[in-house]
């Protein structure tokens, strides 16, 4: 079993969620799994956040997704692949 996941830490998310938002759409058939992950609520919002995704599908797409999301400024991505020997 091989499960592949990509990390996303975002700054200045009020201002990069938008950017951000408009990748996950365009590469959602990818996205199996999503949690968005951000401390406060209501008026305390934090200005960053980590988005935790578990993709599907074509590994080479997993890896142009995550350039892309590496060209916003403010934006980390890894992506991570995990596996059990069997």
């Amino acid at each position: 079993m091989e499960k592949t996941v990509l990390l996303i830490l975002v700054s200045h998310r009020k201002e990069i969620a938008v950017n951000v938002q408009k990748l996950l759409t365009a590469w959602g058939c990818l996205i199996k799994t999503r949690l968005g992950i951000h401390d406060g609520v209501l008026d305390n919002c934090s200005e960053s956040g980590l988005l935790l995704l578990e993709l599907v599908g074509d590994k080479d797409k997993h890896t142009e997704f995550t350039r892309k999301l590496k060209l916003i400024e403010g934006v980390s991505a890894e992506l991570v692949t995990l596996s059990l020997g069997e």
